[in-house]
């Protein structure tokens, strides 16, 4: 399996830091993964939906902390390449986080 796509929409808040979307093999789409500031620094939380009793459950996610671990350093790079970029374009000075 390859990523072969992933899109990074930035977001101005305290915790959630951007949207992102990964295409697989170029041929499945995972939309709705949220890049989040926690307090080691930043992570990857699977797209989810609420349940009836309040708590919420992932939608799709991998199946093997191998493969999270994969995905998840690959969308905080493009994250990063993101936010350097957009940095730049404004001119401001990017942060060694």
């Amino acid at each position: 399996m390859e990523i072969t796509e992933i899109r990074v929409s930035l977001r101005d808040d305290n915790k959630l830091k951007a949207f992102a979307s990964i295409t697989l093999d170029d041929c499945f789409v995972i939309r709705g993964l949220k890049i989040i500031e926690g307090a080691k620094g930043a992570f990857v939380a699977m797209p989810s939906r609420k349940r009836p009793d309040g708590t919420y459950q992932d939608v799709a996610h991998p199946i093997n902390n191998e493969t999270r671990s994969w995905m998840e350093k690959e969308i905080i790079i493009a994250y990063n390449e993101e936010r350097e970029k957009v940095e730049t374009e404004a001119g401001i000075e990017v942060s060694g986080d």
